[in-house]
């Protein structure tokens, strides 16, 4: 990836993350999953990594919840970004490859931060841990489905695939505007 290049396509990335989480919505229905695969599809295991852990980091920041749990969901975010490079490596961007990852990707997403966390560091028992997460992991599988269906294949062909949207004419754009201003 380059980063100069890519920036204002990040930064469309994040806001979309950040605006789909402020929006009120049902519960526990999460844009990051559906926002991180194109940026892996596109540009690898990094940028998957990288996305994920900006996009937790910054809405936290933003909203004031910035704590040891916005590290637990970065760091599973991060392994997540990673395994979507490795799987989106060869495959187009359509819609069953982002649903199929999604409904894995979330699988494993509460596991580690459902299930995991609850048993290890709540010293929960596992059969309640598990009981108490089934209706939590049915509304995250089913607005991960939702997001990855419809959010990730367009911001795949309208942000990512853009060269409109790479930094260079964008900072051009805005030059124009302010040059056909005076």
């Amino acid at each position: 990836m380059k980063k100069p290049k890519n920036i204002i396509k990040y930064i469309v990335g994040l806001l979309t993350v950040i605006v789909l989480r402020i929006v009120p919505h049902p519960p526990n229905v999460e844009p990051i999953m559906s926002t991180m695969m194109p940026f892996a599809k596109r540009w690898g295991r990094l940028a998957g990594l990288f996305f994920a852990v900006l996009a937790i980091l910054s809405f936290d920041l933003i909203t004031g919840t910035l704590g040891v749990w916005s590290i637990m969901t970065a760091g599973t975010y991060a392994l997540l970004g990673i395994a979507a490079g490795f799987y989106f490596k060869n495959k187009k961007s359509e819609i069953k490859h982002y649903v199929g990852f999604s409904i894995v990707g979330t699988l494993v997403y509460d596991a580690i931060t459902g299930i995991g966390t609850g048993v290890i560091f709540f010293n929960q028992s596992f059969m309640i841990t598990l009981i108490g997460q089934i209706p939590f992991t049915l509304y995250h599988l089913g607005g991960n489905i939702v997001l990855a269906g419809i959010v990730s294949p367009l911001l795949y062909k309208w942000v990512l695939d853009n060269p409109q949207l790479e930094t260079q004419p964008v900072i051009n754009k805005v030059k124009s505007l302010f040059v056909s201003a005076n």
